[in-house]
Formats: C-alpha cells, structure tokens, sequence
C-alpha cells in the first residue's frame, strides 16, 4: 500500500501511518530500529531497495530524506514537505517514509525526522553518497547511535578514509570495512591453524579501493609487521600475501568470487569470497549497534604508513612514500589477528 502526501507536517505522516498500518490489518508495531537514509533522487531507488532487503533481517520504520534543491530565491525560501509513506509488501517487513524536502526546509530536516522515529528504539542514520565531514555533528547523525557512511563512494577514497579517521566518533562506521569481514575471518582462520609468527604481508587490489587499504592498515595494526599495498586490475581485493617463519600463506582471489587458500603443508583450497551486495553489507553492520573498536583502531592508523606504490602515488609527485608499516616493530603472535577478526 502506498499514500501520497505533499504539503504536509510530521504529525500527518504518523496519523496516516497508523491509518495504513489498521487498513491492511497490522495495527501493532513489531520493528525493532528506525534506519533514517540520507540521500538524492538519483541513489534513492538503490538505496531504499537496499534498506527494504535488509529488513527482512531487521524489520525497521526507514525513513529516507531526500532534500530537493530550489533554483529560484523565492523558491528557496518557501518550506514545503511531501511524503510518500509504504507499508506492506511494498516495504518489506517493516515500514517506509520517503520525505522530500523543499526550500528552507531542507536546512531542518532533523526537525521533520524527530517525530518519526519509533519510540524507545535504537536509530541508525546511513548516508549512501555524500556523507557529512563529522557525521557524529551532523544534525542527523546526532539522533543516531549508529552512523554508517562508504568511502567506496567518495570521489577520492583514500583522502575520505583520512577524513574518517580525524573526525571518527564511537558510533561510526563505514561499508567499506564491512566489505572486508570475511577476509579478516579467513585470515584469522588461516593464522590460527598456522603455528608461527607473520613478519611482513602483502595486500593486492585495485586502486582507490578503501577496502584494500582498511586490509592492510588492520594486519599492520593488529601483527605489527610491515604491509605492502600493491596494485591489481582487480575486481575488488585480489590477494592477501602473509610470510611466516614456517612459510607463505596466500589467500587469493581473483575473479572477485571463488579464493584459493594457500598454506605450507596442506592442500591448496577453494573458499567462497563473492562480493557481497549493499543489502547484505548494510544488514551485518544493523546486527550490532555498539562501537566497533576495532574498526577506530584501524581506521586510526593512517594509509600513509603503509608501504608500495599505492601510497606512493597517494603522496604526489615529488615527494618520498613513507616507510612501510611496523618497521622495526617486534611481531605480534597469531591469536592478534584472530582476536581482532570478531566485530
């Protein structure tokens, strides 16, 4: 079921919630979280599908905010909100709010959400695109505990993860760490059935993939040896390259679906290492609403302290690649990783 709204408040919305909610027969609220999407006309249809899938996992009250951008002055300084609210199959398992916010409005748009958000339940505030510098200040992110953003997205990724790093607050979190959960999980695994300290790794992709980097900057923080960041043609992360006392042991995967799993004194393996969709990404970060330390603590880290040419070019031109990671550092023994593999 679907109602259009336009030129209405917040407390039409939840009266016409209620009515649609009574009028297919679910009148009680069985949702566990408000997911509050802050997004453009041209990412809405993506992300609202995204948000709709993962609610199957979550059922959800999502709210998405869309600010309409006004060309004239006159336009601009008159406020207008239209609503489009959808309950239903044509919402998953929960319920959905598309606000579209005009003029002046769009300054506030907090003041529109605050009244929408299921009461005494947790809110999450995800930005597909275009994510604010400091999401823990931003007007949205505030009502937040949870505050996902993708430097996948960002027209300069490296340059977003730094960013990320100097404004990060308990909280957030990005989708390009989630993209690398089964890789830490399958590195843990393989250290743990390998009885011997890493001292240096390599870690290959494509280039400007957060993703990659967020690899490399967690085994230097978590072992403590030196990690080289290499380029790929990719898709994605290509290959992790870890030398042990006891040997080499490479997780590889190269056409973005099936790894190979390489390690000194057993059989080579095939392990599944597809490339996830957004819906899955975005229902593994909604299954945990505390701070993910150990996400800071690699985000913390800073991709100028890996080493190869991926930094190097990071740089600019005429100035030296900083010194791999963890020179000198003592390594760390296997259970780190593991340890630090749990989100």
């Amino acid at each position: 079921m679907k109602i259009d709204l336009t030129e209405t408040t917040s407390s039409k919305i939840n009266q016409a919630m209620v009515s649609a909610r009574r009028s297919i027969g679910t009148p009680a609220i069985g949702m566990v979280l408000t997911l509050v999407i802050v997004t453009d006309e041209e990412n809405a249809y993506d992300a609202l599908k995204a948000a709709s899938d993962s609610s199957r996992e979550h059922p959800s009250r999502i709210i998405a905010v869309i600010k309409r951008v006004s060309r004239s002055p006159r336009a601009r300084r008159d406020a207008r909100l239209d609503a489009e609210i959808r309950v239903g199959s044509d919402a998953g398992s929960g319920e959905t709010v598309v606000l579209r916010l005009h003029g002046e409005l769009a300054n506030h748009a907090q003041s529109v959400v605050l009244p929408l958000l299921l009461p005494d339940a947790p809110v999450v505030v995800w930005w597909p695109e275009d994510a604010p510098a400091d999401p823990a200040k931003d007007p949205l992110g505030a009502l937040a505990q949870r505050r996902i953003t993708d430097t996948y997205s960002a027209e300069h990724p490296l340059d977003e993860l730094a960013v990320r790093a100097a404004t990060y607050q308990p909280g957030d979190t990005d989708l390009a760490w989630t993209r690398i959960t089964p890789w830490r999980s399958m590195l843990a695994a393989a250290l743990d059935q390998q009885p011997a300290e890493v001292v240096s790794a390599t870690v290959e992709g494509e280039s400007d993939n957060p993703s990659c980097e967020l690899l490399a900057m967690w085994l230097a923080d978590r072992l403590g040896v030196p990690v080289e960041r290499t380029l790929s043609g990719g898709p994605g992360l290509t290959a992790v390259r870890m030398e042990t006392k006891n040997g080499v042991i490479v997780l590889d995967r190269a056409d973005g679906s099936l790894a190979t799993l390489c390690m000194v004194g057993q059989p080579d393996r095939a392990v599944a290492l597809k490339r996830r969709e957004t819906a899955e990404l975005l229902a593994e970060e909604l299954r945990r609403l505390d701070p993910d330390n150990v996400y800071a603590s690699t985000v913390k880290f800073g991709v100028e302290r890996l080493g190869g040419p991926a930094q190097a070019s990071s740089v600019g031109s005429g100035q030296k690649a900083p010194a791999a990671a963890g020179a000198g550092a003592p390594a760390a023994k296997k259970a780190a990783a593991k340890k630090a593999a749990s989100k």
